[in-house]
């Protein structure tokens, strides 16, 4: 708990709902400074191979617990709730759920971001597309997105298919669809507010990017009936105020972004030109476009990145690693090498370097810039030497090749390249990874030493739109950097050996038709 609280300073609240745990953390906005913050695990199911499940209802319960338990934390400094003056929202984005909008009972499971069950779905969708050309970019000019099993319609679409629920209560015009930020916001309001912001619309293939509104021939190309979507907002405005729970009850809403964007403002990445890395259970990179969408023809995705009040949209390129944490988890989990994340560079750090081991954790396909679904994890160069400290190091290098993959690609569809990469979230304690990071893609890379930027963010957007700071005032809170150390020629080589490796990952799962074109 921060000492010296300032009692005048604005205190702002987020909500931070990632796919491990929920968070509340209040802010002292100006100075980028947590005064107060409680966390809960999320747990996830796993009803079959590949399928990933979350109980809405232990989501919100975990929320609402989370934000009782920090205002009393709050009042053993004598902070009033009522001094929190907004809460911003930030969430796990892609995540689908629906709910019965006159019980406000979930009618299944939320289906995570990371869940695959809708490969065979998207296999349908595919062989509709005119002139059975199977192309996975068809829509990519209307939403910014290539066809995949990531993103929240094909998830509509399974649960319309599958749940007899779910098609029941559209019939009976009673069933609501929402990502997180919106069953959140639905529950905090008592169901007052049924809507989302631009930046989680942008990932759901049903927003027209250009428009920023429900797009009509996607809701139709999809067969999801626009009733049951949200109202689509800006990422900065007062949305309306707090019922649930009573600790905040008339606090405004005024702030809204998935995760990923979130971070990107909590960097304070607000010209183009400027890209953060958040480091979690995947990898996302986002380079800011500005005003301009840009779109990609080396695997990125269009996406927004916010949209303040009335102001027009920034816009920003992004790619995706499904596995990088959860590459550390699964040594720890599966092959209990060790106990906790933080052996883990003490394990790496045993060793000089990984012993020309590669590791790709392609555990559920490769996502950009390959977007590979048949893909499955390898780990090649194995010798007899090879010790369970080089695989170790060899999953952190992994991140940060798949890292190196997307900055290459952004670079060629921007036609510039970063010199600095501002990095957040849970992976970037580790000094290792880090200087890895630097090594592997000879640039800077800048670590704020606030880490907490995805909820920040969230909290930037609730200040600006309720009009007490101007985005602009943010305080820039101190760094650490890391500078490369190793020189091109081995750079580029251990590169290529990774490259190999990749291609030995593809078109391992033949039950996948989601082959080259």
């Amino acid at each position: 708990m921060p000492e010296n609280i300032n009692r005048s300073a604005t205190l702002i609240g987020a909500i931070d709902e990632g796919t491990s745990s929920a968070r509340f953390l209040v802010f002292d906005i100006v100075l980028k400074k947590v005064v107060a913050s409680h966390q809960i695990e999320i747990k996830q199911k796993y009803p079959q191979e590949g399928w990933v499940e979350q109980d809405p209802k232990e989501i919100l319960q975990a929320v609402i617990q989370c934000i009782k338990k920090t205002v009393e934390k709050l009042k053993e400094f004598g902070i009033s709730p009522s001094d929190i003056k907004a809460v911003g929202i930030t969430n796990q984005r892609e995540t689908t759920l629906l709910w019965d909008k006159e019980t406000g009972e979930p009618l299944h499971n939320a289906i995570v971001w990371l869940d695959m069950r809708t490969t065979t779905t998207m296999e349908d969708v595919l062989e509709s597309i005119p002139n059975k050309t199977r192309n996975k970019n068809y829509l990519k000019p209307l939403c910014g997105l290539p066809m995949s099993p990531y993103f929240s319609a094909l998830k509509i679409r399974w649960l319309i298919d599958n749940v007899p629920r779910v098609k029941q209560a559209i019939e009976a015009q009673r069933c609501a669809f929402g990502t997180i930020d919106t069953w959140l916001i639905w529950n905090l309001t008592k169901g007052q507010l049924h809507m989302t912001d631009v930046s989680n619309a942008s990932r759901t293939m049903l927003m027209n990017i250009e428009t920023l509104k429900w797009d009509p021939l996607l809701c139709r190309f999809f067969g999801i009936p626009q009733h049951i979507l949200p109202q689509i907002k800006s990422s900065a405005e007062v949305y309306g105020t707090i019922s649930n729970p009573s600790v905040l009850a008339g606090i405004p809403i005024a702030g809204c972004v998935g995760d990923q964007q979130g971070a990107l403002l909590g960097q304070l990445c607000l010209k183009p030109g400027e890209a953060k890395a958040t480091y979690g259970t995947g990898c996302f990179l986002l380079y800011n476009t500005g005003n301009v969408k840009v779109d990609s023809t080396h695997g990125l995705i269009t996406t927004i990145a916010y949209k303040i009040g009335k102001s027009p949209a920034v816009y920003a390129l992004e790619g995706s690693v499904a596995v990088a944490g959860a590459a550390l988890s699964w040594l720890r989990d599966n092959l209990e090498l060790f106990s906790n994340f933080s052996q883990s560079q003490d394990m790496a750090e045993n060793v000089r370097c990984s012993g020309d081991v590669y590791f790709v954790p392609a555990f559920s396909g490769l996502y950009a810039p390959y977007w590979q679904q048949d893909a499955r994890g390898v780990i090649c160069g194995i010798t007899e030497d090879t010790q369970h400290y080089h695989i170790v190091r060899a999953a952190l290098e992994a991140v940060c090749f798949q890292t190196r993959d997307i900055l290459e690609v952004m670079a060629k569809d921007s036609g510039t390249k970063l010199t600095t990469l501002q990095v957040d979230g849970g992976m970037t304690v580790n000094n290792l990874l880090m200087q890895l990071q630097a090594d592997l893609t000879g640039i800077t890379v800048v670590r704020p030493n606030m880490v907490e930027t995805t909820a920040l963010g969230a909290a930037i957007l609730a200040g600006v739109g309720t009009g007490l700071i101007d985005i602009n005032d943010i305080d820039v809170s101190q760094v650490t950097k890391f500078t490369p150390v190793i020189g091109e020629d081995e750079r580029d080589l251990r590169y290529s050996k990774w490259k190999m490796a990749i291609e030995r990952s593809m078109k391992w799962d033949n039950s996948s038709t989601l082959m080259n074109d």
